[in-house]
Order: C-alpha cells, then structure tokens, then sequence
C-alpha cells in the first residue's frame, strides 16, 4: 500500500466509525429506558425473528412446494382431459367427458364452440396460485389460455384455446393451492400472544421486587420511613433488598448513637450554663457582670448552633406539611424585625417532609438575609416532581467564586453577607445538611432584585 492510499484508507475508516456511532446513537435513543420495557423488548425480539424465520422457511419451503405440486396435478388433469377430446373422442362425445371430469378429477368442464379468449385481467400481485398455474399450465399445456383466480373464492376458472373452441374448466381452489397453510399462522399467532402474555406477567412479578427495592431507598434518601418494605423475589433481589436493610438498620443505628451522645453532652454543658447564670444573679449587677452575663447567653447560643449542626433533623418523621403556610409564618416572623417580606407560594401547598427541619432550613435562609437586607421575597413552587423554594433579597450578595465555600461549616466571610456577626457560621451548612436529608439541595445565584438568590429544591 502506498503512502497516498493509506490515508484515504484511514479517512474511510474513519466515517465508518462516525456512521456507526451516529446509527448506535439514534437506537439508544429511541431504545426504552425502564426495565420492564427493556425485559419485554429482549423477549419480544428474538421471539418475532424467530417466527419471522419459521415463517419465511414455511412459505418458501412447504406452501410454495405444496402448492406447485396441487397446480401441477390439476393442470395434468386438464392436459389429460384435452387429449381425450383431441384425440379420443374427437369431440364426438362432449357429454361423456363432461361426465368423466367431474366424476374422476372433479373438474366442471364445458365447451364454448366459436368463442373467444377474453382479455387478461391484472393479476394479483401477492398471488402465489395464480403466479405457480400460470407457469404450469405454459409448461405443459402450451395453448393459449386464460385464468382467473379471484373471481368466484372457492373456485379457479381456466379458459383453453383449442382448434375450433374453447375449454372452459372450474376447479376447487383447493386442490390447485395449499389453502390450509393459514392455520398454521393462525397458531403461531395465537401461541406467541399466548407465550407473551405469560411473559408479561412472570416479568412484572420480578420486576415488582426491584422496583419496591428502588422506592424504599428513594424514601428513605428523602428522610421518610419504609415500614411495609419485605425482601421479594428472586435470591439476587432479595440480596439487594437485605443488604438495603442490614445498610439502614447501621445508618439508624449511628444516628441514635450519635443523638443519644448529643444529648449527654447537651445535657452536662446546659448544667454547668445554668449553674453560671445562678452565680452571676446572686454576684449582683454591674459592668462585669452584665458583660460575663452576655458572655453566658452567647455560649449558650452557640452551644445551640453546634448540637443543632450534629444532631440534624434526626428523630423527626415526615408527615404532609402545608408549605404556603409555613411560608407565611416565617414571613411575619421576618417582617416583626422590621424587614419587608413578601410570601408567595404556587401548586399544591401539602408535601411529605419533616416540618419542623424545614422549617428550620428556610429560616436560616431568611436569617441570613434579614441580616443584610431589607427587602425580602419567600416564593414556594411545587409539580409533580419538585418543591422549589426561593429566599430572593436586595443585600450585598456573595461573590461567585464563594458561593460554594460559604457552605462550609465553621466559614465565615470577612466582608460578605455570612460574616454571621457574633455567630457560628453554622446556618448555611445546616440548611443544606437539611434539604440534602431530604433528597434535595440549596444552590446561590444572582437575584432579580439586585442581592441573593437562595433556592431549595427537594423532590416530592
């Protein structure tokens, strides 16, 4: 091979690959995404191919070489019955032959003195009797003739030129044509919609298991129970679905952990707080003391954020909450530390979440606003997948390189708007740490009034 020819063999190569994945392509497309649709498509498939062969080897085979051989024998029958005429009978006995014909060949036969050959008709185009007649009755007949094989359904009429008339012959369509071979595609038909209705069923009873599977790990991602959730169907999805209860029994079990160690440490700080406040009221007032009292109160709010951070929303179950309402009563809790809120809410208001860690998130969020802004807007959208919630305000913003660090906890800002004064820079990182046990997420972006755009979006 030359140096010229080898890249155009290369750039041929080359748009193969480039058909090939376009056609690969265009059939993931248009392929089903579920299982079940994907089950069926791999038993459908092969089943259809499969007949389609058996099919094709049936007609082509059998019905062609049954039907040949009924054509052949009739148009046999025919030549036999012209010889007698010609040669025998010398056209003395016409009845006689008549009588023959339909006693032995069951053929109806009669003679048209002076008549002509009528004009061939258009023949059918899928008509496997007329095509195979026609090239027997030239083969073996070699007269001029004339055939109609779908004027009269149960008869075939044949029309034979002789020396001075014409030989009109009726004969049963089904001794020149295979016209039983129909109920052989009436079964196969009826045994294939049989076997795929069987299929059907068998694969939505294993299915049913992997799609349950599927539901109780959405549920419990979302934060909700799944107490009627059984290990089903075959020994590979009840693996799955055990493994799933073995991996939530230890999730719960270190979040009890965990919150019942919270709780032990909540309780012997708030001890040794209180224990501060009593001194500090019997020391008395003054200067020092009303600072050491502050001091006090900011531990005690601080000590809040972090076990607030750590426990999250555990031990809350969900249960339909009315999100407009919540809306509104974080609104006017807002706008009674003198800031102007506006809460809209759009769709169905009740969704299945933990209210009061809802609450809690978009509360943060407004928070945080409140503290650079004056104007507010709480807008609530669900569908039928979503539950959108957006905090917009007119502050300062946060630039965009920082929207995601701004998240972490224990993060405060120098001079942005989660600088947080005097606080834990705890709210940001507990609002997502809530709307992701939920399923959902929090996003920043730019606001259409001029400051932050905080939008929470959790599935339903």
């Amino acid at each position: 091979m030359t140096s010229v020819e080898l890249p155009a063999t290369q750039t041929l190569l080359g748009r193969v690959r480039q058909l090939w994945a376009r056609i690969t392509g265009a059939i993931k497309g248009r392929m089903p995404k579920g299982l079940y649709a994907r089950s069926l498509l791999i038993i459908i498939v092969p089943m259809v191919a499969l007949q389609s062969v058996v099919a094709f080897v049936f007609l082509e085979r059998h019905w062609n070489s049954v039907t040949r051989k009924l054509s052949a024998s009739v148009v046999q029958d025919i030549g036999a019955m012209i010889d007698v005429y010609q040669d025998v009978a010398k056209g003395a006995d016409e009845t006689r032959i008549k009588r023959i014909a339909r006693d032995r060949f069951e053929l109806t036969i009669d003679f048209l003195p002076g008549a002509e050959l009528p004009a061939q008709s258009p023949r059918p185009f899928f008509s496997l009797l007329d095509h195979t007649l026609t090239n027997e009755l030239g083969r073996k007949i070699r007269k001029p003739f004339w055939i109609d094989t779908v004027g009269q359904s149960n008869l075939v009429e044949i029309r034979i030129k002789l020396d001075n008339t014409v030989m009109r012959v009726f004969a049963p369509r089904n001794a020149a044509y295979a016209s039983n071979s129909h109920i052989f595609m009436v079964w196969m038909v009826a045994t294939s919609l049989v076997l795929l209705g069987v299929a059907i069923l068998f694969l939505r009873n294993q299915i049913k298991p992997i799609l349950q599977l599927a539901d109780a790990a959405e549920s419990f991602g979302k934060g909700r129970e799944v107490p009627s959730f059984k290990p089903r169907g075959a020994t590979e999805v009840r693996r799955a679905s055990l493994a799933f209860i073995e991996m939530k029994r230890r999730i719960e079990r270190t979040v009890d952990q965990r919150t019942t160690m919270l709780a032990g440490v909540s309780h012997d700080l708030r001890t040794l707080l209180t224990r501060f406040k009593l001194e500090l009221a019997l020391l008395g007032e003054g200067p020092e003391i009303d600072a050491m009292r502050s001091d006090v109160n900011e531990m005690e709010r601080m000590l809040e954020d972090y076990l607030a951070f750590a426990r999250g929303d555990s031990g809350e179950q969900s249960q339909a909450t009315d999100v407009g309402k919540l809306l509104e009563q974080l609104a006017s809790g807002a706008e009674r530390s003198g800031h102007n809120v506006t809460s809209l809410f759009y769709g169905e208001p009740m969704v299945t979440l933990k209210p009061d860690a809802f609450a809690r998130c978009v509360g943060n969020l407004v928070s945080n606003a409140s503290r650079f802004a004056k104007d507010i807007v709480i807008t609530g959208h669900r569908d039928h997948r979503y539950l959108t919630v957006t905090v917009d305000d007119n502050g300062p913003g946060i630039p965009a390189e920082m929207r995601e660090e701004v998240f972490k906890p224990f993060l405060r800002l120098d001079n942005a708007r989660n600088q947080d004064q005097g606080g834990t820079g705890l709210g940001l990182a507990i609002a997502r740490d809530i709307a992701r046990s939920h399923g959902g997420d929090i996003t920043l972006a730019d606001s259409p009034k001029g400051g932050l755009r905080a939008a929470i979006r959790v599935p339903v």
